[in-house]
């Protein structure tokens, strides 16, 4: 319903970008001709191209210098989801949380960016991602083709669902007294239930689309500067393989995230 029921409300698509600034309006003061920038644009997309116009209050900010272009491209998204949902949880320095889908876009950046808000990380991800989730700050990595979180007597103040799989018909068991599931992807029915598990428990559900800042993107790109956040890159494909792009990521087996890049994108 937000992206088109029929076909797809913008023609062109994407919603992360990162490039040069090629021309600013005459009122324009927060951005000059040359500044290397990452942008996110949410619903209004399109990204897939050469040229993007953003509006100065914008959720963009300056790329930070330590950063390639194509890793600045990985900022936006997963970064600003996490930290969103993380706002709206009111997630707590100590608290235990656990990050289900901890491979992705999302969880990638959930797990570096729940451990920098100083809490105990858990990811759950398959055999094959288990040494990546750990080497972003988890402190136990659950494999979920051994192990079922939900049966292991476990509980957590935040449980963060990036793929669906956690519903809190299946996670509410390992959430703590007050502890908080954030919906980070669920269908209809599991948004329908929000209402009911507020007036029936203690535990909330939080979903919804995230909000895109641009403060929020400066603060990704200070914490990737200083290394506390890094970028994770499974594969990058030109522009015109970008339906095998869309195939990959489709598949739900990458690994962070998957870059589109043009003829003449910087090397740096």
């Amino acid at each position: 319903m937000i992206f088109g029921v029929l076909r797809p409300r913008q023609p062109i698509l994407g919603t992360e970008l990162t490039g040069e600034v090629e021309s600013v309006g005459k009122d324009v003061s927060k951005f000059n001709v040359g500044d290397k920038v990452f942008a996110i644009s949410g619903a209004g997309m399109g990204c897939y191209a050469e040229y993007k116009c953003m509006p100065e209050n914008g959720a963009m900010a300056l790329k930070p210098p330590n950063l390639t272009y194509y890793e600045a491209a990985t900022l936006s998204f997963g970064g600003t989801t996490a930290l969103d949902f993380f706002r709206r949880g009111k997630l707590q320095s100590g608290e235990k949380v656990l990050v289900n889908g901890a491979s992705g876009s999302v969880g990638t950046a959930a797990v570096q960016l729940a451990r920098h808000f100083g809490a105990e990380v858990t990811g759950v991800c398959s055999t094959v991602n288990m040494e990546l989730v750990q080497s972003l700050g988890a402190s136990h990595v659950i494999d979920y083709t051994k192990e079922d979180f939900t049966q292991n007597g476990i509980t957590y103040d935040v449980i963060v669902d990036t793929v669906g799989t956690a519903p809190f018909s299946r996670s509410k068991g390992s959430l703590k007294e007050g502890g908080r599931l954030l919906m980070v992807l669920g269908g209809l029915p599991d948004m329908l239930q929000i209402p009911w598990v507020s007036m029936t428990s203690n535990k909330k559900v939080i979903a919804g689309p995230a909000a895109e800042r641009a403060e929020d993107l400066r603060l990704l790109a200070k914490l990737a500067e200083t290394g506390e956040f890094k970028p994770v890159i499974d594969r990058r494909y030109p522009l015109e393989q970008i339906v095998e792009a869309h195939r990959y990521v489709d598949t739900g087996r990458k690994k962070g995230n998957v870059v589109i890049t043009l003829k003449h994108d910087h090397k740096t």
